[in-house]
């Protein structure tokens, strides 16, 4: 045979890129495989993982509850009908935590909303009240009010995720009874969730901000904009979220620090019964003023639609899927489908990108917030190739955003057909993160977010790019693998005495 009838020989490298970069020069078909060895001692979970007869199958079942799960707005009420919060009860972004080691963003969150409330009158009695019994029951004293009889409910504080109850809040997620909330529900299932109304951006109460001017914006929201959204979301009918959200990856949002489309979008929706319902002229104009003014307001639409598809695996046996990734300022966390409510945690990293003018490394606290939950269904940092311009904002480029999509395809198990990314010739964004995927690539999810100042009060003080610790999937997949193993039973060979 001559040389020119000789097939071509096809090289598949791993390692080193200089070794396949040298090959490709030399005229070489090559197939690069990012591939690294996993965590030492993992190896043995990892096999009974991917061993587990019941995971092939509960991993189809999973991802096929996720891409068919709908999301429409249907009602916007306050959270004591919603939950049925009481005064002195609230719930917050992230795993479970106690006031000892919230972080303060989540701390100046909580004293705006004990003002907010009514339960004391000013922010060293509300934190006194708060350090003297908050938490998950391991709140400790700080000392006596400042003021002599600052309070007026003497019953403690209760806290909880919003996870825990179905819903999510974004950066410190704080939610109490008189605090509005978008009800949204998939009309395939008929399962909700929900999410506190957005406030816009920096000296806000979910950066951890409680001044004057918070609260009056709170009480506002309270008193003019849940109520008349309310009214033209029951006069409207029900607004397909999913369905906004499909088209504004169409349009440069990605759904998580871009969401300009999407606002404007639900203004559209909503602006006919708005106007129809005859509303003051001036609340109404003071609303859609507000809504259409603040980039971020669809933000908290999406991260409870993006619940509903994450929440839809849940309680899978054997499947390996996240269904929660979510942080409270000190800790991340995330869940899976078959492993319940339970929580896989380890401290938190701080996000990387850009500041406010007169913030800096040193301002930012660790990441925070419940609404990672929009790339644990697919959007925000997964989606980032459909929105170039958010690259400025965390401090990235428009390559480096397509390459971050193109990556997180290798941890993920579908691809979602209703949300497409044009720049990628309509690819569906990746979807359905898989513990074994990233333990075994060492590839961690990219969530790109804001930044809290650490300081309770301070507000944003930027925005950028950020990951879990993989302590958290390590944690998981040894669950995954001790219930694996359960599910087998006992094997050939094994003691059975």
């Amino acid at each position: 045979m001559s040389d020119l009838l000789k097939p071509m020989p096809h090289i598949v490298t791993t390692g080193i890129a200089t070794f396949a970069d040298d090959l490709v020069e030399q005229g070489l078909p090559v197939t690069r495989v990012d591939w690294r060895p996993p965590p030492p001692g993992t190896e043995g979970d990892l096999a009974d993982v991917a061993l587990d007869a019941r995971r092939v199958d509960a991993n189809e079942m999973a991802v096929r509850r996720m891409l068919a799960a709908g999301a429409e707005l249907v009602d916007v009420r306050p959270a004591r009908e919603v939950l049925g919060l009481e005064v002195g009860q609230f719930l917050h972004a992230g795993p479970p935590i106690g006031w000892e080691r919230a972080s303060g963003p989540l701390r100046g969150a909580l004293i705006g909303a004990v003002l907010f409330e009514g339960i004391a009158e000013t922010p060293d009695a509300a934190e006194s009240w708060l350090g003297a019994g908050a938490g998950t029951g391991t709140g400790t004293s700080t000392g006596a009010p400042s003021e002599p009889s600052p309070l007026r409910h003497a019953h403690s504080p209760e806290l909880a995720p919003c996870h825990s109850r179905g819903g999510v809040g974004p950066m410190a997620g704080v939610v109490s009874p008189s605090m509005w909330l978008f009800e949204l529900r998939d009309p395939n299932s008929g399962r909700t969730s929900w999410c506190s109304l957005n406030e816009g951006l920096g000296k806000v109460l979910r950066y951890g901000a409680y001044g004057p001017d918070v609260i009056t914006r709170l009480r506002w929201m309270a008193e003019v904009l849940g109520p008349v959204l309310q009214r033209a979301v029951r006069r409207s009918g029900p607004v397909d979220v999913k369905a906004i959200i499909a088209q504004m990856l169409h349009m440069g949002d990605e759904g998580h620090n871009r969401n300009r489309a999407g606002t404007l979008m639900l203004l559209r929706e909503l602006l006919p019964a708005l106007i129809e319902n005859g509303e003051d002229a001036k609340a109404l104009a003071d609303v859609v003023r507000f809504v259409s003014g603040n980039d971020h307001f669809f933000l908290n639409l999406v991260m409870p639609a993006c619940k509903l598809a994450a929440g839809a695996a849940a309680g899978v046996a054997g499947s390996s899927v996240v269904t929660v990734m979510a942080r409270n300022g000190t800790d991340f966390g995330i869940q899976t489908a078959g492993t319940g409510d339970r929580w896989f945690t380890a401290p938190a990293h701080t996000p990387e990108g850009l500041f406010l003018a007169g913030y800096g490394p040193e301002d930012a606290n660790p990441d925070i917030g419940d609404s990672a939950i929009t790339e644990t269904a697919g959007v925000g940092g997964f989606a980032m190739a459909a929105a170039p311009a958010i690259a400025r904002l965390v401090g990235g480029t428009a390559a480096g955003a397509v390459a971050a999509t193109g990556l997180m395809y290798e941890i993920t198990l579908a691809e979602n057909p209703a949300l497409t990314i044009p720049a990628l010739d309509f690819r569906g964004t990746p979807t359905g993160i898989d513990v074994t995927r990233v333990v075994r690539t060492g590839v961690l999810p990219q969530i790109n977010t804001g930044m809290a100042g650490r300081v309770a009060g301070t507000g944003q003080v930027g925005a950028g790019l950020v990951t879990p610790p993989a302590e958290c999937f390590t944690q998981a997949l040894t669950a995954l693998a001790e219930l694996a193993r359960d599910a087998a039973g006992p094997q050939d060979g094994d003691d059975l005495r």
